[in-house]
């Protein structure tokens, strides 16, 4: 392993820790929730009678655990179903920008992790968005520096990296931590532990400088960290019934999917058709994943991070609507939400239609549907 790449030694990581913390939380604050890359999709061009809408902007991330979307925007799956309605993307760094986005009217679709898709819908009353499908589940892990973290217990006292404030990896660490007996503010992230919110792009850049001790973060960042020395200490779907949770759901804009329910049904299509096409196919689908991922970075995930981060994730078309209310619940114990009503969040009549059609069970609303 080159120099530049290994862990400091604990001395050099604390000086660098005191410098470049406040760097790295200034660059975050900087880089804005609601900024985004907005494309065209890069394989198929809109061919047929268009549907109801002449186009439609659908937002996703540049993460792993974004797959379905990476592959149905790359490989076409979603412009061809939506014939001769243009696709336009958008690409996000956390959820909460991508909420932000989907009710402000700037996409009309989302693909989000559950805790900004509830807190949105909150917040909005139960007006402005619903979800309407799945696409992943896990890929999500703790990952510590082994020279100051050696078991659960050494956490406490340590700064613990989370991509942002009231994102689902923000609100499991700070789940996970309660358990553990230890007092965090939600609010300033201070406590027993500190949670440092540190943008995805920029924690392997703290994790090498000392500026924090671990992350609980997604995939490919996890595999990133653990590149530069890091070792996994949990795997988030260990924590689950069956190991299954929602790290990723389609969300819609509620007055989007009233005037275009055609629309919704061709991308869920498209999504359910991509699902498809990466579970046929894993290896054939990493590398297209990669392939996209290297058009929005500039470059391709090496070997090392690639193989393991993508094995982690599964790729669903059920949106696991029981484990959204579960993390509703550890928002609510967190502190970052007051107990929500998510009656009618769910809208599950297009996926269903879709999966039936396709010869598929039907997903469950867990009884969280629109009536």
């Amino acid at each position: 392993m080159p120099p530049a790449s290994r862990p400091a030694p604990p001395q050099r990581r604390a000086v660098a820790a005191a410098v470049v913390l406040p760097l790295l939380l200034a660059l975050t604050s900087c880089l804005g929730y609601g900024s985004q890359a907005v494309r065209d999709a890069p394989k198929v061009a809109p061919q047929g009678p268009k549907l109801s809408a002449d186009a439609v902007r659908v937002g996703y991330f540049a993460n792993l655990t974004h797959g379905t979307a990476l592959v149905g925007d790359r490989e076409g799956f979603f412009q061809k179903e939506l014939r001769g309605t243009r696709l336009t993307t958008a690409v996000f760094g956390a959820g909460p920008s991508a909420i932000e986005a989907l009710n402000g009217g700037s996409v009309d679709i989302a693909f989000v992790g559950p805790s900004p898709a509830v807190n949105g819908y909150v917040r909005s009353g139960g007006t402005n968005l619903r979800i309407v499908g799945g696409a992943a589940s896990g890929g999500v892990k703790l990952v510590v520096d082994p020279e100051r973290i050696r078991t659960v217990a050494d956490v406490k006292g340590k700064r613990i990296a989370s991509p942002q404030y009231g994102n689902t990896q923000d609100v499991a660490l700070l789940h996970w931590l309660a358990q553990q007996g230890w007092q965090v503010d939600p609010q300033s992230g201070k406590g027993d532990v500190s949670v440092v919110r540190t943008d995805n792009k920029i924690a392997p850049d703290a994790y090498r400088s000392g500026a924090v001790d671990g992350a609980w973060v997604p995939e490919p960042t996890a595999s990133k960290l653990v590149a530069e020395g890091a070792r996994v200490l949990l795997d988030e779907a260990s924590l689950w019934p069956d190991e299954q949770f929602l790290i990723t759901a389609i969300a819609v804009s509620q007055r989007f999917l009233d005037a275009h329910p055609d629309v919704v049904e061709a991308v869920l299509r498209g999504a359910a058709q991509a699902n498809a096409w990466i579970n046929a196919d894993r290896d054939r689908a990493k590398q297209s994943v990669n392939a996209q991922l290297q058009k929005m970075s500039g470059k391709p995930l090496p070997a090392e991070v690639l193989d393991p981060a993508f094995a982690s994730v599964r790729f669903l078309d059920d949106p696991l609507a029981a484990t959204l209310r579960a993390q509703a619940d550890h928002a609510v114990a967190a502190g970052l939400l007051d107990r929500p009503d998510l009656s009618g969040i769910y809208d599950l009549r297009p996926l269903n239609r879709t999966l039936t059609a396709a010869g598929k069970p039907a997903a469950s609303d867990a009884g969280l549907g629109v009536r």
